[in-house]
């Protein structure tokens, strides 16, 4: 099983290198975006995108409304992982 997780493409560090800044729940990570560059999206277009992003690499685009959707389920799974070991 993987996880994706969802993050904004906020700057592009490497063209050549196809890397970029991804803030993801507001920590930025390095992550390579070779696998959403093509010829109808260049690196530099790639700038305000959200994506998911697993093991730094972002692996597909999706809309805003579905990364923050994905966001909620993570953080609402967080907080039951937290309730679940504070009683054990």
């Amino acid at each position: 099983m993987c996880l994706g997780i969802p993050g904004k493409i906020i700057e592009i560090t490497d063209v050549k290198q196809k890397l970029a800044v991804v803030n993801v729940g507001g920590v930025k990570r390095s992550v390579n975006i070779a696998c959403i560059v093509d010829e109808q999206h260049s690196v530099e277009s790639c700038v305000g995108d959200w994506v998911l992003v697993h093991v730094g690499f972002a692996m597909n685009r999706i809309n805003e409304k579905e990364a923050m959707e994905t966001l909620q389920l993570l953080e609402e799974l967080a907080e039951a992982v937290a309730i679940g070991s504070d009683t054990a």
